[in-house]
C-alpha cells in the first residue's frame, strides 16, 4: 500500500511523518527504512530505523530512484515499511507527473508486502486525481 502525507512546504510534513514512523517500529516485526535528503533527522528516529540519505547515492532522475528502492528491496527480505520524506526531491520529481512513479511503487508494494509513506510538498488540490485516495494527511 502507498500512503501519501501531502501539504506544502512548512507545514509539519515530516514532523507526522516522524511521529508515525517511530510508532510503528513498536507495532511492526519486521525492518523500516527511513529515506530522506539528508541526515539532519538521524537523532529523532528510532535507532531500530534505517535511515537512508539518499542524496548520497548520485540519483538522477525517477527511473533511477525506482532502481535504488528496488535494489533496497531487494537486500532486505524482512522490509516491511518504507517511509519517504521530500519525496519529490528525492524522487527527483520537483515540477513533474508523479502519477507514474506512485504506480511503480504501488506494484513494489503489491509484489513484496512493503508499505510505502511518502511525504509529498503539494497542496492536496493540485495532486492528480487519481492519487487522491491515498491520502492519509493533508496539512
Amino acid at each position: 500500500m502507498v500512503q501519501l502525507i501531502v501539504g506544502n512546504k512548512g507545514k509539519g510534513k515530516t514532523k507526522h511523518l516522524l511521529e508515525k514512523v517511530n510508532l510503528q517500529v513498536k507495532e511492526t516485526k519486521g525492518n523500516i527504512v527511513y529515506l530522506d535528503k539528508s541526515t539532519k533527522h538521524m537523532y529523532e528516529l528510532n535507532n531500530k530505523v534505517r535511515l537512508i540519505d539518499v542524496s548520497q547515492y548520485m540519483i538522477t532522475n525517477h527511473d533511477e530512484f525506482v532502481g535504488f528502492i528496488c535494489g533496497i528491496v531487494s537486500q532486505d527480505h524482512d522490509l516491511e515499511q518504507m517511509f519517504l520524506d521530500s519525496f519529490l526531491k528525492i524522487a527527483c520529481l520537483e515540477g513533474a507527473d508523479i502519477t507514474p512513479v506512485i504506480e511503480k511503487l504501488e506494484k513494489i508494494s503489491q509484489n513484496y508486502g512493503i508499505d510505502f509513506v511518502l511525504s509529498v510538498s503539494m497542496d492536496e488540490s493540485e495532486l492528480p486525481e487519481a492519487l487522491k485516495s491515498k491520502i492519509i494527511v493533508s496539512l
